[in-house]
């Protein structure tokens, strides 16, 4: 919980918050309670202090969490599951003006987990010893603005007007088709990167918060260690998802109109497809509803995270709140969200297998769309087609394309792929 912004102090607000240990209180106007208990509850509204150089610290009551403090008991966990070779993803959830980007990114000399995470890595990677290990970083970012997936490392001016293409593969599962992937070799490439990227975000101006994300945003860290043992290499792969989801909002207290109605209009969507989502896991936890599917193909946010939400990924959520009164039913509202998904069972495994058997399987699956092709084309050309036949062979041609890159691309060698950037 953040502290009252300039806003809420001008309206008079009453904090309406409490926390103890890992349980979190709310208050309405009556001063009636409702309490949730989570894994870890984070006071940061008041009692902190600052240094110099901008930094908030606890003051002498040691009971504001600051930002090393999450890093430590979050941050440290998902890079501890990575380093086992397990898939891990870490959301940040809350209405808009909450405190989100701050939790994920961080301001001034307050770094939030995502850089302090980028950090500790190579911190990791530099203390290693073992000659016959060796390790292979890459980093991709994207944003879902308006449900459509763009390439945050990729200037505007060369994006597709339509988006990305959300694809799946028997080898690789569901990915984003195109999205570029940068190796990096040190803290100080993966940081100018990731500042590229957020200064390509999509933000714009509501009454609750001056630069409001307006696009979910998503930064995919690869880590994979290769092990070589004699002829022998075996690798261990772990995506790192670090998701800042577009604030949820109400048109009224944001004021929202015309293209920024629009925005939020697509933000409240997306959420609440993300919503439907955690409904049905959770109740697939409890024991209910287990032929029911999971509406991942709903939204372009629940299709990527896919496997993160519901399949081969340790998760973790950050639910950002507002103490204020005023903002009484989304703050609620959030944490019986928090409350929903904290019961969702995932089953993590680690993730070790050979490259060559990825690339064999997507050469496999090319095998596979040049057949289909093959026909289709045979059909085109004999004449009696529909548009639908048309249509399908624009989109085999377009998927073949992609998994022949991919293939091509994983059959560099990373120092291949740095050479090439360099």
């Amino acid at each position: 919980v953040r502290p009252f912004n300039t806003r809420e102090k001008d309206n008079n607000s009453t904090c309406d918050i409490e926390m103890n240990g890992n349980q979190t209180t709310i208050k309405d106007e009556l001063g009636q309670p409702r309490t949730f208990t989570f894994d870890h509850s984070f006071w940061s509204h008041d009692c902190y202090i600052e240094q110099e150089n901008g930094y908030l610290s606890p003051d002498s009551s040691g009971k504001y969490a600051d930002q090393n403090l999450v890093f430590e008991t979050l941050g440290k966990q998902i890079l501890d599951n990575a380093w086992e070779g397990y898939h891990c993803c870490l959301f940040a959830y809350g209405q808009t003006g909450s405190g989100k980007s701050y939790s994920m990114v961080g301001y001034g000399a307050n770094k939030g987990i995502v850089p302090i995470s980028c950090e500790e890595i190579f911190k990791r990677i530099s203390d290693n010893k073992e000659p016959s290990l060796h390790y292979e970083v890459e980093v991709s970012m994207l944003e879902i603005y308006n449900e459509k997936v763009q390439d945050l490392l990729v200037p505007i001016s060369n994006r597709p007007p339509s988006g990305l293409k959300i694809r799946e593969s028997k080898a690789l599962g569901v990915f984003v088709a195109d999205l570029t992937k940068y190796p990096v070799s040190s803290y100080e490439e993966i940081s100018n990167k990731m500042d590229e990227g957020y200064q390509n975000r999509t933000i714009g101006s509501t009454l609750m918060n001056n630069t409001s994300s307006r696009a979910h945003t998503i930064v995919t860290i690869e880590f994979k260690q290769v092990q070589t043992v004699g002829k022998t290499k075996s690798e261990k792969l772990s995506k790192i998802n670090l998701v800042d989801l577009a604030g949820s909002e109400r048109a009224n207290s944001t004021g929202a109109t015309g293209a920024r109605l629009k925005e939020g209009c697509n933000i409240n969507k997306s959420l609440l497809v993300l919503g439907n989502v955690i409904n049905t896991l959770a109740d697939k936890a409890l024991g209910k509803k287990k032929d029911v599917l999971p509406p991942y193909r709903d939204s372009a946010l629940t299709r990527i995270l896919q496997n993160a939400l519901g399949g081969n990924s340790k998760t973790v959520m950050i639910c950002a709140l507002s103490p204020a009164s005023i903002n009484y039913e989304e703050t609620l509202s959030t944490l019986r969200y928090a409350d929903r998904a904290k019961k969702i069972q995932n089953k993590a495994v680690v993730n070790e297998s050979e490259h060559d058997k990825v690339v064999r399987l997507l050469k496999e699956e090319n095998n596979d769309l040049k057949k289909k092709i093959e026909e289709l084309s045979k059909k085109l050309l004999g004449g009696v087609v529909d548009e639908g036949d048309k249509e399908a062979f624009r989109d085999l041609k377009a998927q073949y394309d992609e998994t022949q890159k991919l293939c091509e691309s994983m059959s560099k060698t990373f120092s291949e792929r740095l050479e090439e950037i360099s």
